[in-house]
């Protein structure tokens, strides 16, 4: 299976980077073809500008999402990886949807009706955040998450929801529990091997 990693955290040694870094291996030894695309490290621009914006409305994108574009074209299974921060994704991932998620590549209209353009494409989103899922379940914040990225963004655009995974507390993970939860994440891959 062909699948894409988009990872967003500045910081390679984060446990952000430890998910992304044991899927990635993992997924190669599966015998699946693996793409990553280490946001911070590209220095991806996220700010969608005027001249984004027009050219989008021409169906005419910068090189750089253009690339990001075919990337997303060629994977069959994208995993989103990233934490919360101020109850959202970090700027540069929204930024990367904002230039890269565009019209007439990631959905359109037809005769009013919205329709996603990524159907047949699975995602996977892996989060962390500083909150336990009591505080945010007891706020709701759970829902709101799941609402607002999951529907408004990757179902809208026709993806399948593979899995939303949430990790608590993350920023005072014990060396077992970070093992534990790598775990957990690599056993949602494990059908997924060539030829499957």
């Amino acid at each position: 299976m062909r699948h894409l990693i988009i990872y967003a955290h500045p910081n390679p040694e984060s446990l952000n980077g430890k998910f992304k870094d044991e899927l990635a291996k993992h997924l190669l030894q599966e015998g699946n073809e693996v793409i990553v695309r280490d946001l911070y490290e590209l220095n991806f621009n996220p700010v969608l500008s005027l001249q984004d914006m027009d050219g989008q409305r021409k169906g005419q994108v910068a090189d750089d999402v253009k690339l990001e574009q075919e990337f997303i074209s060629w994977a069959e299974h994208i995993t989103f990886i990233h934490p919360i921060w101020w109850t959202g994704m970090p700027a540069i991932m929204k930024g990367y949807i904002d230039r890269v998620f565009s019209y007439g590549f990631a959905y359109r209209y037809d005769q009013g009706v919205q329709k996603g353009l990524f159907t047949g494409k699975q995602a996977t989103i892996i989060n962390t955040h500083g909150k336990s899922h009591q505080e945010y379940h007891e706020i709701g914040m759970d829902t709101a998450l799941k609402l607002t990225s999951d529907k408004g963004i990757y179902s809208y655009c026709g993806f399948e929801i593979n899995r939303h995974l949430f990790f608590d507390k993350a920023d005072r993970v014990t060396p077992e529990i970070a093992e534990s939860w790598t775990d957990q994440i690599l056993s949602l891959y494990n059908y997924s091997t060539v030829g499957s």
